[in-house]
C-alpha cells in the first residue's frame, strides 16, 4: 500500500476518475482497488486497525439531494419522504421548499435507499467500501485527518437553528478522494446487517456479509443532531436503528462497481 500516492497516481489505466451517473446526474469519484487500513479500537471495530484489501468502486461525491430523490419519485410513484420516525419531515406531500433542493434527501428508510439506487443503477456501499471513501488509505481517524475540528462538517455544535447543510458545504472537510461531509450532516445507510463481531471476520479475511444477524442495517458518519466527536469518527458504526426507520438524520449516498 502506497499512502503518500495521490488518488490519481493510485487509478487504473483506463479508468475515468469522475464519471457522471447518467441516470440520475449523481457525480461518482473513483476509489481505485487495494489495501487500506480499517476498523480501530472500539468493541465493534475490532480492537484494532486491520489492514482490509477492495476492488475499485465507484462512490458518489455527496449525498442523494432532494432534487434528486424527486426526480426518483416522480418516474417511479415512490412514496415521498413525507414522514419522519422521529423528526420532523422536510417534505410536504411529492414536494419540498426551495432552498432545500441541495441538501441531503432524509426521512428514506433503508428499503427507500436501496431502491433509488436500483432505478439509478447503483447500489449501496458495504460499510467497508464506505469506510475506505471515508478515510482514504492510511487509518485516519477523520476523513480530513487525525484530530476533531467541528468546524469542518455540519453537526449539533454548529448546526445553530437548521438542521441539514446543502451537500457542498464544509469544502474543508473533505476526504483525500475528494468527497464531501463523509462526517457529519447526515448518517448513510450502508448495505451490510449490523454485526458486532465483523471486524473480527474481516480480520480473518471473510469480508462477505452475513444475512440478518441483528435488528439494524450499519449506518455510517454522524449526523448533524450529535456533538461527540466520536460519532464523527471514520471507523465509527451505528447499528441501533432498524432499517424500516424514515429518520430526519440518514440519507444515502450512490455507489456504483467499477463494471456493470
Amino acid at each position: 500500500m502506497n499512502d503518500k500516492a495521490s488518488p490519481l497516481e493510485m487509478a487504473p489505466s483506463g479508468c475515468d476518475i469522475l464519471i457522471e451517473n447518467p441516470q440520475d446526474g449523481s457525480i461518482l469519484v473513483l476509489i481505485p482497488g487495494g489495501k487500506f487500513l480499517a476498523g480501530g479500537l472500539g468493541f465493534d471495530e475490532g480492537g484494532e486497525i486491520v489492514e482490509v484489501e477492495l476492488p475499485a468502486f465507484y462512490a458518489g461525491l455527496t449525498t442523494i439531494t432532494n432534487y434528486q430523490y424527486k426526480k426518483f419519485v416522480d418516474a417511479t410513484g415512490h412514496r415521498p419522504p413525507d414522514k419522519a420516525d422521529p423528526g420532523t419531515p422536510v417534505w410536504q406531500g411529492k414536494t419540498f421548499p426551495a432552498e432545500k433542493a441541495n441538501h441531503p434527501v432524509v426521512c428514506v428508510n433503508w428499503d427507500d435507499a436501496q431502491a433509488y439506487c436500483q432505478w439509478a443503477g447503483g447500489r449501496l456501499p458495504t460499510e467497508l467500501e464506505w469506510e475506505k471513501a471515508a478515510r482514504f488509505t492510511d487509518g485516519r481517524e477523520f476523513p480530513w485527518g487525525k484530530d476533531w475540528n467541528q468546524s469542518l462538517c455540519r453537526n449539533d455544535k454548529n448546526k445553530g437553528n437548521e438542521t441539514t447543510s446543502g451537500v457542498f458545504n464544509y469544502p474543508t472537510g473533505v476526504s483525500p478522494w475528494g468527497l464531501y461531509q463523509m462526517s457529519g450532516n447526515v448518517f448513510e445507510w450502508c448495505q451490510d446487517w449490523y454485526d458486532s463481531d465483523a471486524y473480527n471476520r474481516y480480520k480473518a479475511g471473510n469480508l462477505t456479509s452475513p444475512a440478518n444477524v441483528g435488528l439494524g442495517r450499519v449506518l455510517r458518519g454522524g449526523s448533524w443532531y450529535l456533538s461527540d466527536e466520536g460519532f464523527f469518527r471514520c471507523a465509527y458504526r451505528n447499528g441501533s436503528y432498524p432499517p424500516a426507520g424514515r429518520y430526519d438524520r440518514s440519507g444515502f449516498r450512490l455507489f456504483r462497481s467499477l463494471t456493470p
